[in-house]
Order: C-alpha cells, then structure tokens, then sequence
C-alpha cells in the first residue's frame, strides 16, 4: 500500500514538474522553447497525410472548394419590382394603381425557400465547412474512415487529444484561474498607484497566458505597433469566449459585462480587485445611459487600461462579420480595431451556444487539436465630423472584415436567437404596397 502511495505521489510531483518547468515558467515570461512549434509541424504533416490519403480513395474530393453557399440556389438581386413585374401573366402589363395578380405571390413564396435552403444569417450561426476531415470525428462526417490507415491514426489520435492533452490541458487551465483568483485577491490589498497596476497587469497576462497554453494556442500578432493604448476602446469581431484569451495574451484590457454568480462571480470580483474592470448588475445593464456613462468615464481617464469591446454582441462563425451595435462607438475616445481570424484546420473555435453549453464547448476546445488563430491590430479610428455613430460603426466594422478576409454582413447577430424586427417586414410590405397603390408604375419591356 505505502508502494502504491509513493508512487502515485512521485507521478503526481514529475507531473507538476513537467508543467512548471517546461510549461508555467516559459509562459510566465512569454517565451516559448519550440515544444509547440514541433508540435504544430508535426500536426501539419500528419493532416496533409490524410488529407492526401483521402483524396486518393475519393478523387470527387479533389474538386471540392471552400464555398458559402452549396450552388443549388442562385439568388436574384433584381429590386421587388422587377421580379414581380416578370412573373406578370402579360409582359406589356403596367403596374397600375389597384393591381393585385395571383402569380404576386411566386415572388414571396421563392424568398422564403431561397431563406430556408440558403440563409446568409443561420448559417453563420453553424461550424464553417472544411475542405478536408482534420481527423476529429465534429467535422465533416463525409471524410471519416475511409481507409485502414486513416482509420488507425484517427484513432491513435482520440487517444492523444482525450489520454494526454486533456488531462494538461485541464490542469494547466485550474492553474491558470487560481492564480487569477489568488493573485488578483492579494493585489487587490496593496494601495492603488503605478506599483498595484504594474502587478495587477503581470497577474492577468500570465493567467491568460498559462491559459493560452491550456489550448495550445499558436497566436500570430501583427501590425504590434496599432495595439491599443489606455484610455481608448478594443474593438473586434467574435468568435468564442477565448477571443479575450487571446488578446490578453499580448496585453491587458479592462472588461465590461454582466456580474455572475458561481465561479465566473468568484473570478470577476477577483479581477475587480485590482483592476478597475466595469461590471454591471442585470437592472443596470438594460439602462443604457447608465452604462454609457460609466464607460465614458472609464475611457476619459487615460490611466485606466483599454475597454475590450465586442460590438458584434453574439459569436459568429469565423467566416463573417455582423452589425456593429452602436453603443460603443457612442462613448467618445479612440477606437482600436482589431481582427481575429482562426485556423479551423486544427480545430473549431466558434462557440454556437445555442447548441453547447459553456462546459460542453470548453471540452471541445481542450479535444481539439490546438486553438491557431492570427491577430491583426489596425490603425486607430475616430468618430469624424457629420458622421453618426451608425456609420461609424460600419466604417470600423468594414476594416476590420477586409483585414480578416471576412464576409461583412449588414444583420444584427441577435437573430441568432430572436425573431426578425419588424421594421424589416414593414420594409418589405411598404415596397410591395408602393407597387398596388402605383407609386412605382414601370413597364416590362417585351
């Protein structure tokens, strides 16, 4: 029995040597001994393999694109009037005040399959496609065992991802949120001043940074000139709750959301303690001047640490970005775009929360092969003059869509799980009312 113990306890103890030595410690001081750029080339290699493998059983595979949209539907962007001036029994008919023909209604009838086969919103709320299996059985089911070889590396790999890297992963990822937790508290009791900020800053980038590697993360800055300065705001497209893992790897940023309770509520009062984070309770949130305000007097005091701001406001798929809420670009200050664009060769980072819980995804996470993304700090940008804070938004937004090699769409992410407003539908009765009462009297030209 006292065999047993001892050696349980000398695995125990090389285990958490193993960490801090060639894990904790590096990272603590943002240096890397190439364990994970091996690590990555190897993975590299063995994807290629069977990918390779794969398209030698399939050669149909071989033509098979990254695309949006399946091609079954081929959308026409001709205005309402044309198209429904087209399905007119008479092609010499004029819309005439009063005019009604059943054949009107093919029109709306076809914008509702084309919605449902091909919908540009819902199908940004889904995992983007791949062009090759990268041998995790939550891609795409048409590429799994399609040969002994492939099979058995698929399995070697299951017992990778869930015997090795999930046991370090789990660890690395406890200790990287006790620190948090213990080392925020502690600075927490020293009196405020350059010293408490100095120490609060190097206990949020190594618990981000432990937690980085918690993911095998392999982060590619560029353009580190543009990073965000104090007393301005961060804003960026969304991807996945580890978007804020990801910047706080290269600097620190004040948060704002909603206080919570359970662990995420020990965590944030934690982070509060040393740093002036802006947390709101659930009545204050649905106050908008008030929270404007708070964020303004954050923003306006140029010792306190950049507002990290997702205007987005609900995780895309890594493919598009979608309307920009306003608010933020209400409060004054300076802007700092930033794009975030993941590789999802080596693992899917899109959070679809309506589909996993935050535990369920966060498994998915720490079984994926590793978190490769690349992080792109823009220009700063200011509100101009004669430019509304809708237009400003979009005008952030667009940089950062073009930098990232994004899909920039004009819908507000929260259809993600609400109901469409109703000002679109009165646009689209109004424009067909318009037709009826003859408004807009056009001739079909035969």
């Amino acid at each position: 029995m006292d065999d047993c113990s001892s050696l349980a306890y000398n695995i125990f103890t090389g285990w958490l040597a193993f960490i801090l030595v060639l894990i904790m410690l590096p990272s603590m001081f943002g240096m890397s001994l190439g364990i994970s750029e091996v690590y990555m080339k190897l993975l590299m290699k063995m994807l290629e393999w069977a990918t390779l493998r794969i398209q030698k059983g399939f050669e149909e595979q071989k033509k098979l694109r990254m695309v949006a949209s399946n091609g079954i539907i081929q959308r026409d962007e001709s205005p309402m009037e044309a198209e429904i001036g087209g399905l007119r029994q008479s092609r010499s008919q004029c819309l005439q005040r009063g005019d009604f023909e059943l054949s009107d209604v093919f029109y709306f009838s076809k914008k509702g399959f084309e919605a449902i086969a091909d919908d540009e919103v819902t199908q940004r709320f889904s995992s983007e496609e791949l062009i090759s299996w990268n041998l995790l059985t939550r891609t795409n089911n048409n590429f799994q065992y399609l040969s002994l070889r492939v099979t058995i590396i698929w399995v070697l790999g299951v017992f990778v991802r869930y015997c090795i890297l999930l046991p370090l992963r789990v660890t690395l990822a406890t200790i990287g949120i006790s620190w948090l937790v213990v080392g925020a508290t502690l600075v927490g009791h020293l009196p405020n001043g350059r010293v408490k900020n100095w120490f609060s800053e190097r206990v949020h980038l190594v618990c981000c940074r432990i937690c980085g590697r918690a993911l095998s993360s392999a982060i590619q800055y560029h353009n580190k000139e543009n990073r965000p300065k104090k007393g301005g705001i961060c804003v960026a497209n969304h991807t996945s709750p580890i978007d804020i893992i990801i910047l706080a790897n290269d600097g620190c940023y004040a948060m704002v959301g909603q206080v919570h309770g359970g662990l995420m509520g020990v965590i944030q009062r934690a982070m509060a303690r040393a740093c002036p984070h802006v947390w709101f309770e659930r009545s204050e949130m649905r106050d908008r001047h008030l929270v404007t305000k708070r964020l303004r007097e954050h923003v306006f005091d140029k010792e306190k640490l950049p507002i990290l701001i997702f205007p987005e406001g609900t995780c895309i798929n890594n493919t598009s970005v979608m309307m920009f809420k306003k608010g933020s670009f209400e409060i004054g200050g300076t802007i700092y775009p930033v794009a975030i664009k993941y590789d999802p060769q080596f693992g899917d980072a899109f959070w679809n929360s309506s589909k996993y819980t935050m535990v369920k995804y966060l498994l998915r996470m720490m079984t994926s092969w590793a978190i490769k993304c690349n992080v792109w700090y823009l220009p700063p940008m200011t509100r101009q003059e004669n430019e509304d804070a809708v237009q400003f938004a979009n005008r952030v937004k667009s940089a950062i869509a073009k930098q990232g090699g994004l899909i920039e769409l004009p819908w507000d992410g929260g259809l993600k799980r609400d109901k469409v407003k109703d000002s679109f539908k009165q646009e689209q009765q109004k424009n067909y009312s318009k037709i009826i009462a003859g408004e807009n009297v056009f001739q079909k030209e035969i």
